[in-house]
């Protein structure tokens, strides 16, 4: 998890992806539409607009269209074979004092992916979403996702693997997965993972009282770049990476839950080789009106020489609260408050929901340097101050 500067630029469009949507795409011949029980097709057509207090003011802009085909048909003796293929295509700008506009776009698979499952197991292979834990704005399990709480589509890339799930009849369920190709950093990641190297884990996740409680591990090979944000020597281009978790969630009246996870990279060089993250979290919904939802989360990570040693760190605390005003207008606040900086993060929005439509106003009052999600381009649409306006249709 060590900073990386002059990283070499990696194909968007590994062989193990393409090989992986290969065999998603596979089925869909397998399965036409006329012969699968289970078909559907879907999409989900967003737009936005924002304005901020730049100088020079720049309003941004994008739409997005992200169109999904499912299908799915029982092959015998229980077992169902399904697949999805998505693709996520989007278009984004900016006009610096209302005149320099400036356009990208890009269109890749989103989800990609086949999966054979049962009653009480599943074997899915692609490029697919794999998420776990119990925490909602500050997550130390965010291992293989980049999701915003705040953005309301929960847009993220996925990964490539293959992921096996067995649920037990009482509600305890095992994990296991391995993935490959993979180029850009996942979740808390400032290192990608080295080239043609897979990596692998599992989760077993048990109930406990009135809960439950899990175990995570991950093991993968990072790819550590020499230079001043590391002190590595040239010679050091990797290290072993190591990543162990447990987590719980109970319902006492009051929900509360607890993520942590050290992380031991095996580099000699490394001055700081582990890093310490933990969240732990509560939320309640009060008997006001239509009922207040309360959630709360104090988030703290360190990196250190020895896996207990004080080292260096940052803690966050989070605050959401959500009202629903009727049947179609939902008000919500998301709140963040960096420790060490002393910098407060304010989010609001109103939701308004019809049959297939959604329209969002979103105001934001944040710091410009924006430190509580990491994000691949490295910056945020919600940092500094400012509004945005998205419109949804889903079919």
């Amino acid at each position: 998890m060590t900073g990386r500067k002059g990283s070499r630029r990696r194909s968007s469009s590994p062989p193990w992806r393409c090989l992986a949507g290969g065999l998603a795409l596979g089925v869909f011949v397998i399965l036409p539409a006329r012969a699968a029980e289970d078909y559907g097709l879907r999409g989900q057509l967003s737009g936005w607009l924002a304005l901020n207090d730049e100088r020079p003011s720049t309003p941004r802009f994008g739409l997005r269209y992200i169109p999904s085909l499912s299908l799915g048909r029982i092959i015998g003796r229980g077992l169902t074979l399904d697949a999805e293929a998505s693709w996520n295509a989007y278009a984004a700008g900016a006009a610096p004092g209302w005149k320099d506009l400036s356009v990208e776009g890009r269109a890749k698979p989103y989800r990609l992916w086949v999966r054979l499952s049962a009653a009480q197991f599943e074997l899915r292979a692609g490029l697919q979403k794999i998420n776990f834990g119990s925490a909602t704005l500050l997550r130390p399990l965010m291992w293989f996702d980049r999701m915003d709480a705040r953005d309301p589509l929960q847009i993220t890339d996925g990964v490539t693997g293959v992921l096996g799930r067995y649920y037990f009849v009482n509600n305890a369920n095992v994990w296991v997965w391995a993935l490959y190709g993979n180029d850009d950093p996942k979740g808390w990641e400032a290192s990608p993972t080295a080239g043609k190297k897979p990596e692998f884990g599992g989760r077993v996740q048990l109930p406990l009282a009135t809960g439950e409680v899990g175990f995570t591990f991950h093991h993968r090979r990072a790819d550590l770049a020499p230079g001043p944000e590391t002190g590595l020597p040239a010679p050091v281009a990797e290290s072993g990476e190591d990543r162990y978790a447990v987590d719980g969630k109970w319902d006492l009246g009051i929900g509360l839950w607890a993520e942590g996870v050290l992380v031991r990279q095996t580099a000699r060089e490394l001055a700081s080789p582990y890093q310490r993250f933990l969240t732990v979290g509560a939320d309640y919904t009060f008997g006001l009106g239509n009922g207040l939802h309360v959630l709360a989360e104090h988030f703290t990570t360190a990196a250190a020489a020895q896996a207990l040693a004080k080292g260096e760190g940052r803690s966050f605390s989070g605050f959401m609260l959500d009202y629903p005003l009727g049947l179609l207008d939902q008000l919500a606040g998301v709140f963040f408050y960096d420790w060490k900086r002393e910098n407060l993060y304010t989010f609001l929005s109103w939701r308004r929901t019809y049959d297939n439509w959604q329209v969002f106003v979103m105001g934001f009052w944040n710091p410009v340097e924006f430190q509580v999600y990491r994000t691949p381009s490295g910056n945020n649409v919600f940092a500094g101050r400012g509004v945005q306006v998205m419109v949804v249709f889903n079919h």
